[in-house]
């Protein structure tokens, strides 16, 4: 019994994790497209953000 415990152990918080980042990203798209910018514009915003965000987590020292 301990195989599918293990198997479940590593598999299910990839699952989540990606679970949540697509509802995040069909979030983040929505909204941006209401706001009349196209899927290019919002990964360009994404790509400026993602940095300064990496550096705020950084910054709490969790790592």
């Amino acid at each position: 019994m301990s195989a599918p415990y293990l198997i479940s152990k590593s598999i299910d918080p990839i699952f989540a994790m990606s679970v949540g980042l697509a509802a995040a990203y069909v979030r983040i798209n929505r909204e941006e497209k209401e706001k009349g910018k196209t899927t290019q514009q919002s990964v360009d915003s994404l790509r400026l953000r993602l940095p300064m965000a990496l550096d705020a987590i950084k910054s709490t020292k969790l790592w």
